[in-house]
């Protein structure tokens, strides 16, 4: 009896200090950045106080971690910036930045049809679906409504029934057009998106959490034969993402997207109904209502609670994360909603400072 207690102590003192190494290691990593940083709030033009009480909503909501970047430099960074943990749907975005660049060089065309890359499915496809264009998949209105990969319990129940809409006639989120993106870009290429966004975005925005271990296809092939794409990365590597969109596609003098591309995915390409506040561009939010329209904000936004928003009107970007990979999301699904999200940017919106 003695033995196994002796032997359970140290068990607990090796995860105690096991957590301990974690958190110091997290902690010194997340201090660690390359990001250029305001000296102060007052300096960066924003009321301390009224980001004390972004601070203090943040605290009570689900969110992990928080990043603000004004003027190209770190305003504030609350949680675990340097985690990297799943991107969800803010994998879109990366895609459109990929596709952007190869639009330029001639690779893809707008036009190009799911006929003309030779795209099937389980299910065989219609003729008329492969009429579906790519600029129909990325806004998501290809007409193609077969399951996909990483549907949620929602995008399957509100699929219209096969037939019901011609490609281009009608807008419905969804994971079978975004996966058959990835194939039709991987088809292309000796290497994949994954390597592309590491060598082409990655590598020359500085990140400094990204790593090719922290990408993989989710393969669901009861589903559908096209792949999900899937991205664990950190908050500040977002935040580099975001700031090299509000840069409209330059990093330190190079344009790496296409300044043209940038302002073209990130317009309004068709009306989303059921949302009072965005609608959606070429792969990306954007939106269309007060007070965020006013602001030319434009969005990255997964599941959960994970948002890049870039807003070009403050000079902003802000990155909002909820770490899906831990065990107590496992357990209780505590994500952040939109508009839970949307009301902790706001707070930070108006702790800026205006000029009168």
């Amino acid at each position: 009896m003695f033995n196994k207690l002796i032997a359970g102590l140290i068990i607990v003192i090796l995860s105690l200090v096991g957590l301990f190494m974690y958190i110091y290691y997290s902690l010194e990593a997340a201090e660690e950045t390359s990001w250029a940083q305001h000296n102060s709030a007052e300096e960066a033009g924003f009321n301390p106080e009224a980001l004390e009480q972004a601070r203090t909503y943040y605290e009570s909501i689900n969110s992990t971690a928080v990043i603000v970047i004004s003027e190209g430099k770190v305003l504030l960074s609350w949680g675990d910036v340097s985690k990297n943990t799943n991107a969800h749907s803010v994998r879109k975005s990366f895609l459109s930045a990929l596709y952007g660049m190869e639009f330029n060089n001639g690779t893809f065309r707008m036009f190009d049809s799911l006929a003309d890359h030779e795209i099937e499915d389980q299910t065989p496809l219609t003729t008329i679906e492969k009429q579906a264009t790519i600029s129909n998949l990325m806004t998501s209105t290809s007409g193609v409504y077969l399951p996909a990969g990483e549907e949620s319990w929602g995008m399957r129940m509100a699929r219209p029934s096969r037939g019901s809409y011609l490609p281009g006639e009608y807008y419905y989120y969804n994971n079978w057009d975004f996966n058959v993106l990835g194939t039709i870009y991987n088809q292309q290429f000796e290497e994949d998106l994954f390597s592309h966004f590491k060598t082409r975005i990655a590598e020359p925005l500085g990140m400094e959490d990204f790593e090719l271990g922290n990408t993989n296809y989710k393969y669901e092939n009861r589903r559908s034969r096209h792949p999900s794409y899937l991205f664990r990365m950190s908050a500040r590597d977002m935040a580099r993402f975001g700031q090299l969109y509000l840069q409209k596609g330059q990093w330190e003098g190079k344009q790496l997207i296409p300044e043209e591309w940038v302002e073209r995915s990130t317009s309004p390409q068709v009306e989303v109904p059921s949302n009072s506040i965005f609608d959606y561009g070429y792969l990306w939010w954007v939106a269309t209502e007060p007070p965020y329209s006013e602001l030319n904000m434009y969005s990255a936004v997964g599941r959960y609670g994970q948002s890049i928003d870039i807003i070009p009107e403050l000079d902003l970007v802000f990155v909002h994360r909820v770490d899906s990979n831990r065990l107590s999301f496992q357990l209780n699904r505590n994500s952040v909603n939109d508009l839970q999200r949307l009301q902790l940017l706001q707070l930070i919106i108006d702790a800026k400072r205006r000029e009168d």
